[in-house]
């Protein structure tokens, strides 16, 4: 039993919960005051140094969200559980939780190797993906800001591969998806909070991230939006830590010794 129940199908709420949760969050990071004392970067560097204006990047992602809704709606359309009488059969809670396990992992590969051949391909990096990373100060909305091609390749297929290789339902992708929308956010929110629970039990996150958009770290800390397996395993993991700058708010710098 869900809470949605008896108002609108487990379909629906799969199409439409993670991108109004995208908003919901992204836009709380957007409302809140400047918060000096826990930003990795100054409103300054924020204004300076990013190419892109905040409506191009609405725009953008509004885009990616059309393309991820449609997707999404082919997706239950053919994978679609019901039985004889038209009810949803749903697994037990141990199945589910197994399966948004080997869902994170199959996203994490797929976003791994994706993101990183389009860092190494010139051509890729030049016309597609660095339209990302005009946002050299990573800001929460800008999260999905990306190429309508990268957007396509990397999120949407990327999370249409997790879906089937999983074998979840649309209500259990519900969870999934909007966990992975929350973290995505989060990751991109460029504020070190205190008692942040990502920042608690994910190496990967804001942080972690920072370092990757940043120009000495653009070959390294692929791994998204999960866990740094990928990154560690395979020789991209840039180790960092966190300084305290005097005028306020902290710096995700690179560890000088190849060590945190």
């Amino acid at each position: 039993m869900v809470f949605w129940e008896g108002y609108c199908s487990d379909e629906v709420m799969g199409i439409f919960a993670p991108i109004v949760v995208y908003w919901v969050y992204a836009g709380f990071y957007q409302a809140l005051p400047p918060l000096n004392r826990y930003r990795l970067h100054t409103r300054k560097e924020e204004e300076d140094k990013n190419l892109v204006p905040l409506v191009s990047v609405v725009r953008g992602v509004l885009l990616q969200q059309i393309v991820q809704a449609t997707v999404a709606h082919g997706l239950f359309l053919v994978t679609s559980n019901a039985n004889s009488s038209g009810i949803n059969v749903q697994p037990s809670l141990a199945i589910q939780i197994i399966q948004i396990i080997i869902a994170m992992f199959v996203m994490d590969t797929w976003q791994y190797f994706v993101h990183r051949y389009m860092h190494q391909n010139k051509f890729l990096y030049r016309h597609v993906h660095s339209q990302h990373h005009r946002l050299v100060v990573p800001y929460a909305i800008g999260a999905l800001y990306n190429h309508p091609l990268e957007g396509l390749l990397l999120d949407t297929f990327g999370g249409a591969l997790s879906f089937l290789v999983s074998g979840m339902t649309a209500r259990t992708s519900v969870i999934f998806f909007c966990f992975a929308v929350v973290k995505t956010v989060d990751d991109h929110c460029g504020l070190w909070l205190p008692g942040n629970i990502f920042h608690l039990l994910f190496q990967n996150n804001t942080a972690y991230h920072d370092i990757h958009h940043q120009l000495q770290g653009t070959k390294y800390n692929y791994s998204q939006p999960f866990f740094p397996i990928w990154d560690k395993l395979l020789g991209t993991y840039m180790p960092h830590h966190l300084v305290k700058r005097p005028e306020g708010g902290f710096e995700a710098r690179i560890a000088k010794d190849g060590r945190d």
